[in-house]
């Protein structure tokens, strides 16, 4: 028999080969076989049984799934607006102020970002239980307090509590890569704008800001991607019966939440499948209007400029 020869040029593709069965295998399928789930009722164990669009019309009229839609969005403004401006704002302070030791302060406030997020949520729980929760204890010592505060039972401050440590977790990454940003802005733009007489805040809302627009259209889409996705804190944030369950008032449920627990809980794997598809689609719409927009208020700009 003749032997199989391949000529060298295509070397590479015995390199890329292995990358692309795992992609294949761990990945595509996957995603295909959710898709092709969504249309079945199944728990698990016994047989599918094809239904059709029954768990997209579920969906569409879902109060539950309404209420995780907003408690993720809530969840995710609410940190993302605080991460934006702090991360910006440090990046500038870090990069065009001369400040001692400014590799330490990017160090530190980028360190959050390295602890996985369950661990985190759980220190917080820690800190804030009612029972022993690290902060109760302190304050009952001290004779501040009579009685435990339930800092968790209120669903305005727990929704407060999750978006404040994602903030935490998060505008780290955000300001190393606004950093990066502004130091690909050439400096003889602001030279040029000393000269004309423009001063520093002057020169971050005509330089610095234009030039950051694609960056920010990547730290918007990344972390709106990730705010959908948002599972581990508002998980293990809670005390007793109520850990995972998105209370109080279901303040914390979100969507990739009330997808697990109808896939592990509620053993409904087709109904959850669904739901992953409804989270899919939410997630590409806006990616790209928000896309969109960004591009045409930067050709508009563009346009003003000339």
């Amino acid at each position: 028999m003749g032997k199989i020869r391949l000529r060298k040029d295509n070397y590479g593709y015995l390199f890329i080969l292995p990358f692309f069965l795992i992609f294949l295998g761990l990945q595509i399928y996957p995603v295909i076989y959710t898709l092709y789930l969504s249309f079945q009722q199944y728990d698990g164990i016994s047989r599918a049984e094809f239904i059709g669009w029954a768990n997209y019309a579920r969906l569409v009229k879902d109060p539950v799934f309404l209420k995780a839609i907003i408690n993720t969005w809530r969840i995710w403004i609410c940190n993302f607006i605080p991460q934006l401006i702090f991360g910006l704002g440090l990046a500038v302070i870090l990069t065009q102020v001369r400040i001692k030791g400014r590799n330490f302060f990017r160090a530190v406030y980028y360190l959050p970002n390295l602890v996985t997020a369950a661990s985190i949520g759980i220190l917080f729980s820690a800190l804030l239980g009612r029972q022993y929760g690290t902060i109760n204890q302190i304050l009952l010592k001290l004779g501040i307090i009579k009685e435990q505060i339930y800092f968790l039972g209120s669903p305005g401050w727990s929704s407060a509590t999750v978006s404040t440590i994602l903030w935490w977790m998060w505008f780290g990454h955000s300001m190393i890569i606004f950093m990066a940003g502004i130091r690909a802005i050439p400096d003889q733009l602001y030279e040029a704008a000393r000269v004309d007489g423009a001063g520093g805040w002057q020169s971050f809302w005509k330089i610095t800001l234009p030039l950051l627009r694609p960056i920010m259209i990547y730290v918007l889409i990344t972390s709106l991607i990730g705010g959908m996705q948002n599972f581990d804190i508002p998980y293990v944030i809670g005390e007793g019966v109520t850990l995972g369950t998105g209370e109080p008032q279901k303040a914390l449920l979100t969507m990739v939440m009330y997808m697990y627990n109808t896939a592990f809980r509620w053993s409904n794997r087709g109904y959850a499948a669904a739901i992953a598809y409804g989270l899919f689609f939410i997630i590409m719409v806006f990616s790209v209007l928000i896309f969109i927009f960004m591009q045409r208020r930067d050709a508009e700009s563009r346009g003003i400029k000339r």
